[in-house]
């Protein structure tokens, strides 16, 4: 029924820009724009895909209230599924103030108990996991209800029923290992966490030896985000340096990863090689950063497209 199935967040930002925390430490401070965006990881990735002309059903969970009603209606407007989403009564819909600093880059101010931390394993069934060829599980440990022991019976659902798997990554929030995490990384078939994550949960310091680790633990692919330097794909067959858009005018960095992923899905889901996956999710992000809020710079399918056909070759290692 679909072509990509994505697992996880759903939220409101509040984007701030430019301000810093300390700017805070006064009664009333004049940022020069405040501005409502889609935001959460799942979300993200959804509508990105489904503006890239993929048939997309997004799993999340949000409460019935005002906050949610406006995060749905974005999803049908921007021909996101949530047939398979959980809309709870009493539940706080997830929102979270970003604030965008000079350098573009965010810090975040979030609610402990919004839905953003309430999807739990109980409310992905089994018959929605059947309804595409690709799964993203949006981020490894956002929703601390799905822990190591639920994302692995999870992702063996998933494998079992030959689907293609893949996964992205947050900042370890309890000082999670790669030991911790080993269980989840066989049925994985692309990884993409950003250079910080992998460093912190793998403790390596180059994406060489951060790639090894992970694929040492049975991982099949890492595609190892680097800023503005584009990213590092490695497998057992293949390691290659992906240089990022050249001359892309960061705005902010929001959301970035999360338009990274949906390219290079969209482009696995064309059946084109991980490298050019990682090309095609090069240029997505490129969008996305020059842009306000993570869903404003990908707009349109021939738009990435333009990008891409111009984007450098990548380096063979």
């Amino acid at each position: 029924m679909y072509d990509i199935t994505v697992i996880g967040a759903a939220i409101l930002d509040v984007l701030t820009y430019p301000v810093s925390a300390q700017d805070l430490n006064v009664p009333s401070f004049p940022a020069e724009g405040i501005s409502m965006a889609v935001g959460g990881d799942a979300a993200n990735e959804a509508v990105a895909l489904s503006r890239l002309g993929k048939k997309v059903n997004l799993i999340t969970k949000l409460g019935n209230d005002m906050a949610g009603h406006i995060l749905l209606s974005h999803f049908q407007k921007n021909g996101v599924s949530t047939e398979d989403s959980v809309l709870e009564e009493g539940l706080d819909t997830g929102i979270n103030v970003v604030l965008v600093d000079q350098e573009a880059e965010r810090s975040f101010i979030t609610n402990k108990n919004g839905s953003l931390r309430k999807l739990a394993l109980c409310d992905i069934s089994e018959q929605a996991l059947d309804k595409s060829p690709v799964v993203s599980f949006a981020s490894i440990f956002v929703s601390p209800l799905i822990d190591v022991p639920a994302m692995t019976s999870l992702f063996h659902s998933v494998k079992e029923k030959g689907k293609i798997l893949c996964a992205d990554m947050t900042r370890c929030k309890n000082g999670e290992t790669l030991t911790d995490i080993a269980p989840l990384l066989p049925s994985i078939d692309f990884l993409f966490p950003n250079y910080q994550e992998a460093k912190a949960v793998t403790g390596k310091e180059t994406p060489e030896e951060i790639a090894d680790a992970f694929l040492a633990c049975g991982l099949s692919c890492l595609v190892l985000k680097l800023g503005s330097q584009g990213c590092f794909l490695k497998s057992s067959q293949i390691s290659a340096f992906v240089p990022a858009y050249p001359d892309t005018r960061c705005i902010d960095t929001t959301g970035a990863g999360d338009n990274f992923a949906a390219g290079f899905l969209c482009a696995l889901s064309e059946g084109m090689s991980p490298v050019e996956c990682a090309r095609f999710g090069n240029a997505a992000a490129s969008l996305a950063v020059e842009a306000v809020g993570a869903g404003a710079g990908v707009q349109s399918l021939a738009q990435v497209k333009e990008r891409y056909l111009h984007m450098p070759p990548a380096e063979l290692l």
